[in-house]
């Protein structure tokens, strides 16, 4: 059986580096340039992405059972690489016809160990890392790249792998093609992200109504990285882009975890004050209450995660439902899109239910502002 080891991984260079192509993957591309990520070189094209793994999924297909090649993964576990343990994933919520292909563990199919991007499979780490050391702090979100590593870490490193996977409820969905985000880079590797909801954009699809004011929506900091202050300095990051509004949105509903960065990041900035609040769409007068005013009346909220204390970044999102779930497919299952190893279960939306994501639990002093101007 022929290995087609992970590199970048353990302290090796990063790259593609396969000992063998894979099928569907042109020969030369299995030699990846050391110190070269994804991110760095891919085009900004999703039809050629799509081409390319529609064409390794075909070829997998057609290997059925004959295909000798494996998938090292870091802990020294095998995974082969077959039509079986491969299947797309939505990038986008608003464009369903993009998706990414995806290796899942055959013994635990609801984890993504590679994704197939420029026609090579790389490990979920090495597919958010970056060889450019001008990707530092927050920084919007503007390439196709950007937007692929934007889908890892929301559908399948917060999705999938750092996540209480009980609470089935708690998810992010994919997000919009054109959602405002931005990603916190640190020492090469994407560590988190959070999105914006901009004042006049749609707050849903099927919908004219418009938000009011702009909207911290979603926010995510990986494990080893929380309790450094990251999620308050995103917070933070928000405010500053937009200084001349006066009123500015955080989700409703809050979770505890939220409601403690927010403490933090008021108590730190107090001009901040009179103009951060919960708010439901589209944020008219009606909708929206004091974050501060909140503090004040209920100075703490009980720990949602026992063994977590002061603060914890969070995560609370849009309301949805089994239906609006990340989903795994084959190439044309459009009208039946699967998740492997499970049955979805179809529940009806509920547009007054808002979903509380998992914290992104930090703690920490406010390490000031993050980000450096985007181009």
């Amino acid at each position: 059986m022929r290995a087609r080891r992970m590199r970048g991984s353990r302290g090796q260079p990063p790259g593609r580096g396969a000992v063998l192509p894979e099928p569907g993957m042109k020969p030369e591309a299995a030699c990846g340039a050391a110190g070269v990520y994804p991110v760095d070189v891919l085009e900004d094209d999703p039809d050629v992405h799509q081409k390319a793994a529609l064409a390794c999924y075909a070829a997998l297909g057609e290997g059925a059972g004959a295909s000798s090649e494996v998938f090292c993964l870091p802990t020294g576990e095998q995974v082969k690489l077959e039509a079986s343990s491969v299947c797309f994933c939505t990038v986008h919520r608003d464009e369903p016809q993009h998706k990414i292909l995806v290796l899942v563990n055959p013994q635990d199919t609801k984890t993504v160990v590679a994704v197939y991007i420029k026609e090579s499979w790389w490990s979920t780490e090495d597919a958010i890392r970056t060889s450019d050391p001008a990707r530092e702090g927050l920084m919007k979100v503007q390439s196709f790249g950007e937007r692929i590593v934007l889908f890892i870490l929301n559908v399948i490193i917060f999705g999938r792998l750092e996540r209480n996977l009980d609470d089935d409820d708690m998810f992010f969905l994919p997000h919009s093609v054109k959602e405002q985000a931005k990603i916190l880079w640190r020492h090469g590797a994407a560590v988190g992200f959070y999105t914006t909801k901009m004042k006049g954009s749609l707050c849903g699809s099927g919908t004219g109504v418009c938000y009011l004011l702009p909207v911290f929506d979603t926010v995510f900091v990986r494990r080893k990285h929380r309790r450094q202050g990251l999620g308050t300095a995103m917070l933070r990051d928000f405010c500053e882009t937009f200084p001349d509004d006066e009123a500015l949105g955080v989700s409703c509903p809050m979770s505890p975890a939220m409601y403690q960065v927010c403490r933090q990041f008021l108590l730190v900035c107090p001009e901040e004050r009179g103009r951060l609040w919960e708010v439901k769409p589209p944020g008219a007068w009606g909708q929206r209450i004091n974050i501060w005013l909140k503090v004040q009346l209920q100075p703490r909220l009980p720990d949602s995660h026992p063994g977590n204390s002061k603060e914890e970044d969070v995560s609370h999102h849009e309301r949805t439902s089994w239906n609006d779930r990340p989903r795994l497919s084959a190439p044309g299952d459009s009208s039946k899109e699967r998740t492997r190893g499970e049955k979805l279960e179809d529940t009806k939306n509920d547009p007054d239910r808002g979903v509380e994501e998992e914290d992104a639990g930090l703690m920490g002093q406010l390490q000031g502002k993050l980000a450096r101007p985007s181009p």
